[in-house]
Formats: structure tokens, C-alpha cells, sequence
């Protein structure tokens, strides 16, 4: 990992062990597949230098002391099961998972008008398992923006098991001001943009916000773009419980986002904004530290210079696919 940064870091495993997954999985069954996540697990944090030692920095965070090797491997090991669920949710859909939801009616609510909304996810869970709401609510159109280039391995394998899933992605690669364009479309449209607020690229304007006792920086793109679009925000995803079961939640965090002119007042209104999304998503590992899969050193990297300034589009392409 240069510098600690996640972008500059590979796939883990590359095309071969993706494809390999894949094929293992549909053609072996879920159960054989799962057998075979104990060794998957052990070859990777033995392999994996800076994400091992990311994930013993976060889990002392998230624990509270030093974390044991066993909850260590639980914790890789729960993002293997949790990128094989990924295969088997998009090539046979919700068979063999059970989830349960929370939330449902606030999101609808914010829906009601058909203005759209915007989602704000996290690397918490399974953000392809948000699609068990066409199950539940089928007028709700999910909308992701994602990162393409970012993770090309994984996107071309998810892409070939679910041909229609290009289609609902919004692909933050195109540029700030295509995505923002692309995004407002679809939120006239009455859709549910979804994207993952907890990850930062090289320059983006972010700011910090307490999160597991110390700072840590956040993007700004996702409030900007709220207010840009003038539609309610919800944080929203997709826990995993285990054994192909998770819980999908949803909770308002602002019908509406605004943003005064005046510099250090908007300022102060993004900075209520990302410190908000903070405490919620720390809840959230309070309540789960293993289901939370930035691998990488999220407490190291300074907020952009830039954050109380530039236009409200810049950063959109924030959003990123799951990765470690």
C-alpha cells in the first residue's frame, strides 16, 4: 500500500483467484465454497502485510485493546464470505439468504415525493445485498455509484454473473461533472443513489470527524452533492450476521441539505454533516467491529487543503466498490 492509501493497492489475488471464486462457487455449490474460506482466509493474512496489520490498528480501535489473532482472521475472514455471497446474490439472487430490514419506512418516506434520495453507505457488509430491497420494495430504483476502473477484476466478474447490473450503476469514473449530471437524472426520476462515504481519494475535499477515538477524514462530495440535488440523505447498509444472513438498515439523517454562501458557514454545516455520518457509522462498528473492511490506514491521511472550497461536484467519483 503506497503512502497508506488504498487506491494505490491491487486487488487482492487478482483475475485468477476472482474467476477462480466464481467458479468454484457455481459449480461446486455454496457449502463446498465455504469449506474452502478457512484456507482462502489464512493464504491472504499471511500474504497480506499492510491489510493485516490495518486491521489489527482498526480492531484495537474498535475492541477497545489489542485485538487476538482469532478475531484478526474473523475479521478477514468475514470479508471473504462476504465477497463470495457476492456471486451467489447476483448469479441466484436471494436463494439460500436471509435478510431482514430496518428502516423501510423512513426510506420510503423519503422517496414519497419522488424527488429522489441519496443513500450513504459505508465498506460495512455486503453493498450488493442492498439489492434485497427489489424484493421488498419493488418501486424503489437503486441507483449505485461506483468506481469501475477502481476494482476491474471484481466488476468484470459481478458484470458477467448479472449482465443487467451495468445498467444500474452509475460509474464515478466518468468525471465530477457527468456523475453529478447522471445522478440528477436519475434523482428526478424518483431513484435511490447509493454511494459509499467512507473512503477518501488523493486531493478530494474531505474533513475530519472523531471516529473510534481520534480523527479521521471523510469526503465532502456526498453532502455536496445532496445539497446540489436537494434530496433527503439516509445512511444505509447492508450488516452482515453470518451464514448468508444480513441486515439491511436505513436511517434519515436530513431531508434536506443545506448549505449556506458564506465560507465558514458552510463550512460549519458540512462539518455537522460529516460528523454525524461518523457517529452513526461508529455505532454501527460498536456494534459489529468485524464487518467493516477498509483495510488500509484510515486514521493517517490529513483532510484535502480544499475542503471549504471548490464546486459542489468535485469528489463525486468518491464512491468506490468494496474492496480491501
Amino acid at each position: 500500500m503506497s503512502g497508506g492509501t488504498w487506491q494505490g493497492r491491487d486487488e487482492g489475488g487478482g483475475w485468477f483467484a476472482l474467476w477462480l471464486i466464481r467458479f468454484i462457487g457455481l459449480h461446486a455449490g455454496r457449502r463446498p465454497a465455504r469449506l474452502l474460506l478457512g484456507p482462502v482466509t489464512l493464504y491472504f493474512f499471511l500474504r497480506r502485510g499492510p491489510e493485516r496489520r490495518a486491521s489489527r490498528d482498526y480492531l484495537r480501535r474498535a475492541l477497545g485493546r489489542p485485538a487476538r489473532l482469532r478475531e484478526r482472521l474473523r475479521h478477514f475472514h468475514a470479508f471473504a464470505a462476504t465477497t463470495l455471497d457476492r456471486v451467489f446474490l447476483l448469479a441466484q439472487g436471494e436463494r439460500g439468504f436471509v435478510f431482514e430490514i430496518s428502516g423501510l419506512d423512513a426510506l420510503l418516506q423519503a422517496l414519497a415525493d419522488g424527488r429522489g434520495a441519496l443513500l450513504v453507505g459505508a465498506h460495512v457488509g455486503s453493498f450488493e445485498a442492498l439489492r434485497a430491497l427489489a424484493g421488498r420494495a419493488p418501486q424503489v430504483r437503486l441507483r449505485l455509484v461506483l468506481d469501475r476502473q477502481q476494482t476491474p477484476a471484481l466488476n468484470g466478474l459481478l458484470e458477467a454473473l448479472a449482465p443487467d447490473l451495468r445498467g444500474q450503476v452509475i460509474d464515478a469514473a466518468r468525471g465530477p461533472l457527468a456523475v453529478l449530471l447522471a445522478m440528477g437524472e436519475a434523482a428526478r426520476a424518483g431513484a435511490l443513489l447509493a454511494l459509499l462515504g467512507d473512503r477518501t481519494r488523493a486531493g478530494e475535499a474531505a474533513l475530519e470527524a472523531p471516529l473510534l477515538g481520534a480523527p479521521a477524514p471523510f469526503p465532502l462530495a456526498p453532502w455536496r452533492i445532496a445539497a446540489v440535488l436537494g434530496v433527503p440523505v439516509l445512511l444505509g447498509c447492508a450488516q452482515y450476521r453470518g451464514h448468508g444472513r444480513y441486515h439491511l438498515r436505513f436511517q434519515l439523517l436530513a431531508s434536506r441539505i443545506e448549505l449556506p454562501r458564506a465560507p465558514q458557514a458552510r463550512q460549519a454545516a458540512l462539518a455537522a454533516c460529516v460528523a454525524r455520518y461518523a457517529a452513526e457509522l461508529e455505532a454501527l462498528l460498536r456494534e459489529n467491529p468485524y464487518d467493516w473492511f477498509n483495510f488500509y490506514d484510515f486514521w493517517q491521511a490529513p483532510p484535502s487543503a480544499a475542503a471549504a472550497a471548490g464546486d459542489p461536484a468535485a469528489g463525486a467519483a468518491a464512491a468506490d466498490g468494496p474492496r480491501g
